[in-house]
């Protein structure tokens, strides 16, 4: 069998978990390319793997495309061993598990790629937010790490959303369900934005909660009055409330907004919360949830309008505190954070594939390769003075107070080339062979 990847210890330790998933060709395929990907920095492309693992001149590049296009493995069972690692080594025992959901776009070019399509594109630039490419929703879990203040989402799975087919919502709830049926014995809490909220959530498992931000234009209802006995049937929602407008309004008359304090985006902020135990018919119809409105004292609105509040979130969680379901929201940023680290640090995305399982299966390789090196990170790359040696080599930082995930790539790369270095070079020859070599010579000459 050819040689493989110089992998490191404290890497390998981790890459081996993963082993049950692939057949042996595979699995060191596999590892190659992951090591490939992380210690590549230009073109991240199948064979820009290759050479960024030192392989291009040992292994023939088909055998790299293979493990894409027609090697026996799923993206689901890789994902949920990675985030049995996430849980078991970043998580505390029986914690809930909080998963943040949200879709990206990987732009592409070419008629010819599986799944390609015009999207709305949030992070495009110029007047019109649309892009062409292939658009994913991602479920990663929200972890908190001790030496960062924010916490940060890590990719584990991932589903190709093509128009016309299967909506955003309903993978995202698919996706959820298959990590809540991974830990029977946890709750789970899933957050999202105003996109990941409507009818494809009515049912869902009494473990998983949904928290998520309400629409402007969603109408509610107080709950149903009690049977009355009459003949008949029997009202399913009470007296309409309205909009989040109109819920902000009714709070101010009845002096409802109380003063406290939320942490949320790295900082601790003074805020005034209301909420309401009510129905949204509309998406969920009988099924009680709360909403809960969040105002300070910044304008939230492009016109600056005034709508009496800040941020409407709705949530199925009926006993966390509001507080906590605040910033529970506010950790969905993580997810936004991962997408553009992904793209602009690892390359995810920049891979070519254009057949239909290749196309389905290198964006969740990617990603999850993003998440094995905040992991590795913490457990075996961590060290107190990382910062200040950064800060030392570049003195302009001066509010530098913690790693980046650049910061930990780079680490990560230089652990990696040191291994290569440092592993004995299969072609080289021993001690022992280079000394009968020598002898041969000087019996030959004499």
């Amino acid at each position: 069998m050819p040689p493989g990847a110089t992998v490191p210890s404290s890497l390998g330790g981790l890459l081996a978990v993963f082993r049950p998933c692939f057949t042996v060709p595979t699995f060191h395929t596999f590892v190659g390319l992951v090591v490939g990907l992380i210690a590549q920095t230009r073109r991240r492309t199948v064979c820009g793997m290759l050479i960024g693992a030192g392989l291009d001149q040992v292994w023939h590049h088909s055998r790299a495309h293979r493990l894409f296009t027609n090697a026996r493995w799923s993206g689901d069972a890789v994902g949920l061993v990675l985030a049995d690692l996430v849980v078991a080594r970043l998580l505390p025992a029986d914690a809930a598990l909080t998963l943040a959901v949200d879709d990206t776009l990987f732009k592409r070019s070419g008629k010819k790629v599986f799944g390609v399509a015009w999207h709305h594109d949030g992070a495009a630039k110029g007047p019109k937010p649309i892009g062409f490419g292939n658009c994913w929703v991602v479920v990663g879990i929200v972890v908190q790490l001790s030496f960062l203040s924010r916490p940060v989402c890590l990719p584990v799975l991932a589903r190709l959303w093509r128009p016309r087919h299967t909506g955003k919502i309903a993978y995202a709830r698919q996706l959820a369900e298959l990590i809540a049926a991974r830990y029977p014995d946890r709750t789970v809490h899933v957050v999202g934005d105003a996109a990941y909220v409507g009818e494809h959530l009515r049912g869902l498992d009494g473990r998983i909660s949904w928290t998520s931000r309400l629409k402007v234009t969603s109408v509610l209802h107080e709950l149903p009055p009690p049977r009355t006995g009459r003949s008949g049937r029997p009202r399913t929602r009470g007296i309409r409330l309205g909009t989040p407008t109109d819920l902000a309004r009714i709070a101010t008359t009845t002096k409802t907004w109380r003063a406290t304090q939320v942490r949320r985006y790295g900082r601790t902020d003074a805020v005034q919360i209301t909420e309401f135990v009510c129905l949204w018919y509309g998406s969920f119809r009988s099924q009680t949830v709360r909403v809960i409105l969040v105002r300070d004292d910044k304008p939230r609105t492009r016109d600056r309008d005034d709508r009496g509040y800040g941020l409407p979130l709705v949530t199925t969680d009926l006993y966390s505190s509001a507080e906590d379901l605040v910033a529970r929201y506010a950790s969905r940023w993580g997810i936004e954070q991962a997408f553009a680290d992904a793209r602009q640090i690892i390359g995810v995305g920049e891979a070519r594939n254009r057949t239909c399982r290749a196309v389905e299966r290198t964006v969740p390789f990617g990603l999850i390769c993003f998440s094995l090196v905040t992991l590795w990170y913490t457990l075996h790359g961590h060290a107190p003075d990382d910062v200040a040696g950064h800060r030392a080599r570049a003195r302009w930082y001066t509010t530098k107070t913690e790693p980046s995930y650049d910061d930990m790539t780079i680490k990560l790369r230089r652990v990696i080339i040191a291994a290569r270095f440092r592993s004995p070079c299969p072609e080289q020859a021993t001690p022992q062979e280079t000394r009968a070599v020598l002898a041969a010579w000087a019996a030959a000459g004499t």
